[in-house]
C-alpha cells in the first residue's frame, strides 16, 4: 500500500524534477538577450563585452549630465532631490553652477586622454563613469587612486589614496570596471597607477566582492540604459559588470577562481505538520558557506511554492576564509485544505572560470534545498482496510474445558481505503479500557504511536479456557491523531464473546452421561478421519484406542464427575464389546 511518507517522497522529488526554474527578474534587469554574447571567459569575454556596451551607445555629453543627474541619481526618499557620491548626503538636484553639487569622474581627468568641456563626450562625458559629488569632497579626493582594501567607514583620504566609504566602495569598483572594458587605453593596475590607468586593482576587487550592487546603483544602471525611464539622456547601454558582477574575476584577475558554496546543515527542510486550519510555517534561515579565498556571487532561485528573501539579485560572498551568508527560506502555502506542499531553493556559484579545479568556480554543481510542508486531515481508526469499521465482535463460540489459550488475529487500520482523508496524520494507541471477562477474554495489545496512514497494527484476541462458562468482554480503544495542535480523540470497540464447555471422555454425543449411545457415535464413525466427534484419544482417527476410552469413563455423568452405576443391558453391553473380539480371534 502508498503510505503517506511514500507520497511526500515522491512530491518532493516531482519538484525538484519537473519544475521550471524561476528566473531572477527584477525591475532593474538588462533586457532578454542583452548579454547572450558574452558567453566566453578571459580575454574573450572581456571583449564580448566591451562590444555589448559598446554597440549602440549613444554617448552623451560632460554637459548633459547636469540635468541627467536629477534622474540617475534621485533620492529614492525625496524626488526632488539627489545623492552625492562618497557620502550619499542628499541635496536638491537642480543645477546651480556647481555650487550644490559638481560632476564628479570617479577616473580623474588627468588620469585619462583629453579634458572635459560641457560638449565632451568618451569617458569624460560617460554618466556610467560620472557622480554628483559635493564640491569640498571632490577637491579633498582630487586625482589620488582608491585604496584600501582594508578600509571600511565613512568617506575620506588614506595616505596617497582615497577611500571612498562603504556605502559607495562597491559602486566605485565597478564604474572602473566598466570604463577599463568599455574605453580603449585605459587600464586598472596594483598600486601607484601610471598614465591612463587606476588603482588600486586589489582594492576594486575586494570591495567588488563586500558591497554587492545595491537597489539605488541598480536602478541608477538602468535609468542611464533606458529610454523609457530618461528619454532625453538614455544611452542605450548598461554596466555589465553591475548585471552580472560575476563576470569581474574572469576579466580582471585570472580563470582560476577558487572558491566553492555549499549549504550548512541539511538540504532537506521538513518545515512541519499542522491540522487543517492550523499555523502556516514559519521561514527558516539557510547559511551559505564559501570555500576558497577568492571572491564570487552566487544566485538564489526558487522552485514550486518555495519563497526566500534573498531577493532576485546575485549575493556576494567577500574575498578570505571562513567567509558566509544566510537568508531565510519558506514555502507560500494555505492550511485550508489538506495535502503536501513542495519547494526547492537553488544555490548557484554564479562565477564564470574553470581553471580552479573540480567542484570550484563554474566547476561548482549547485546546492538544491527541498523544502516541504504537511497540512493534515485527522485520522480514522477502522477495523477493516476497505471500509470504516469502528465496532467489531469476535465470538469465540464453544470451546473445551483446558483447551488453552485459543486466538483470533485481528487488526486495527489508520484508514486510506475509499473515502478515507487524503493525508491523514499519524493514528495513536493511547489507551485500552475493558469491561467484562476480561480475565478470560483479552487483547495482545499495547499502547502504540505513529502509526501511518495505511499501515495497520496486528494483533490477538485470546480465550483463555481454563474455566468453565460463558464469558464477554468490550474493550474500548481510544485514539487519537498525531501530537499537534487541534488533535481529536476517537474511540473504536471490540467485544468478544465465548464459552467454555466442561467436557466428560468418552461422552460423545455430548449429552453428560457415558452411555451405550455414545458407543453407538463411535461404532457409526470408525476408522473415520473426517468426523471425530468420538476421538477420544485425540489420535486423528476412530480406532480401538477410542473404544478403550468409552469403556475406561462409562456411566460417568459431568454433573459430579463420578462412575454411576450402569444398567445391568448396559455392563452386559460392555462386557461383550470387550470380551466378544477376543473370543472371535481365538477361533
Amino acid at each position: 500500500m502508498i503510505t503517506l511518507a511514500t507520497r511526500l517522497r515522491a512530491f518532493a522529488h516531482a519538484i525538484v524534477l519537473s519544475a521550471p526554474l524561476a528566473a531572477m527578474a527584477g525591475p532593474y534587469d538588462a533586457p532578454a538577450g542583452y548579454y547572450s554574447t558574452a558567453t566566453g571567459t578571459g580575454a574573450t569575454l572581456e571583449s564580448q563585452l566591451a562590444s555589448i556596451m559598446s554597440t549602440g551607445h549613444i554617448q552623451r555629453t560632460y554637459g548633459d549630465f547636469r540635468n541627467s543627474a536629477a534622474i540617475t541619481d534621485r533620492d529614492p526618499n525625496n524626488p526632488n532631490n539627489i545623492l552625492l557620491v562618497y557620502d550619499r548626503s542628499s541635496v536638491p538636484a537642480t543645477w546651480d553652477q556647481g555650487n550644490t553639487w559638481n560632476r564628479e569622474h570617479t577616473w580623474p581627468q588627468s588620469r585619462q586622454p583629453g579634458s572635459a568641456s560641457n560638449g565632451t563626450t568618451g569617458n569624460l562625458g560617460d554618466p556610467h563613469a560620472l557622480r554628483p559629488s559635493d564640491p569640498g569632497v571632490n577637491s579633498n579626493r582630487g586625482n589620488d587612486p582608491f585604496g584600501t582594501a582594508s578600509s571600511s567607514g565613512s568617506n575620506g583620504s588614506v595616505g596617497s589614496l582615497y577611500f571612498p566609504g562603504d556605502a559607495d566602495k562597491g559602486d566605485t569598483a565597478r564604474q572602473l570596471f566598466y570604463s577599463a572594458t568599455r574605453y580603449n587605453g585605459l587600464s586598472l593596475v596594483n598600486g601607484s597607477p601610471g598614465s591612463n590607468q587606476m588603482g588600486d586593482l586589489a582594492a576594486l576587487l575586494n570591495w567588488h566582492y563586500s558591497d554587492a550592487p545595491d537597489e539605488f546603483e541598480r536602478r541608477r544602471n538602468h535609468t542611464i540604459y533606458s529610454q523609457a525611464e530618461n528619454p532625453s539622456y538614455y544611452t542605450n547601454n548598461r554596466n555589465a559588470f553591475i548585471d552580472h558582477p560575476e563576470f569581474v574575476w574572469s576579466v580582471f584577475v585570472d580563470q582560476a577562481n577558487d572558491t566553492t558554496v555549499s549549504v550548512a546543515g541539511s538540504t532537506s527542510i521538513d518545515l512541519g505538520r499542522v491540522y487543517v486550519g492550523g499555523a502556516a510555517p514559519s521561514d527558516q534561515t539557510l547559511t551559505i558557506n564559501k570555500g576558497g579565498v577568492d571572491g564570487t556571487y552566487y544566485g538564489v532561485t526558487t522552485l514550486g511554492a518555495a519563497t526566500s528573501d534573498a531577493g532576485e539579485y546575485a549575493r556576494p560572498l567577500a574575498m578570505g576564509a571562513g567567509v558566509s551568508d544566510s537568508f531565510d527560506v519558506g514555502l507560500d502555502v494555505s492550511t485550508a485544505v489538506s495535502g503536501v506542499t513542495g519547494g526547492a531553493v537553488l544555490v548557484d556559484n554564479l562565477d564564470v572560470t574553470t581553471g580552479g579545479g573540480a567542484g570550484s568556480g563554474a566547476n561548482d554543481t549547485d546546492d538544491v534545498i527541498g523544502l516541504s510542508f504537511t497540512v493534515l486531515d485527522h485520522p480514522v481508526a477502522s477495523f477493516a482496510a476497505d471500509s470504516i469499521l469502528s465496532t467489531t465482535t469476535i465470538d469465540f463460540g464453544s470451546i473445551n474445558l483446558g483447551s488453552g489459550l485459543v486466538e483470533q488475529a485481528l487488526e486495527l487500520f489508520n484508514y486510506d481505503g475509499a473515502g478515507a482523508p487524503a493525508f491523514a496524520s499519524d493514528l495513536d494507541l493511547d489507551s485500552l479500557v475493558p469491561v467484562g471477562d476480561s480475565g478470560a477474554l483479552s487483547l495482545d495489545l499495547m499502547t502504540s504511536s505513529g502509526l501511518a496512514q495505511g499501515d495497520s497494527l496486528m494483533f490477538d484476541a485470546v480465550f483463555d479456557t481454563s474455566l468453565a462458562g460463558e464469558f464477554e468482554t468490550t474493550y474500548t480503544l481510544n485514539l487519537s491523531g498525531e501530537d499537534l495542535p487541534g488533535e481529536q480523540q476517537q474511540m473504536v470497540e471490540i467485544t468478544l464473546l465465548g464459552e467454555v464447555v466442561a467436557t466428560l471422555a468418552g461422552d460423545y454425543n455430548l449429552d453428560g452421561i457415558v452411555d451405550s449411545a455414545d458407543y453407538t457415535v463411535y461404532r457409526d464413525s470408525f476408522g473415520s478421519t473426517v468426523d471425530l466427534a468420538a476421538d477420544g484419544d485425540n489420535s486423528g482417527e476412530i480406532d480401538a484406542g477410542d473404544l478403550t476410552v468409552w469403556s475406561d469413563n462409562y456411566g460417568a455423568t459431568s454433573a459430579a464427575f463420578a462412575t454411576a452405576v450402569p444398567e445391568p443391558g448396559g455392563l452386559l453391553l460392555v462386557v461383550t464389546l470387550l470380551v466378544g473380539p477376543a473370543s472371535r480371534r481365538q477361533r
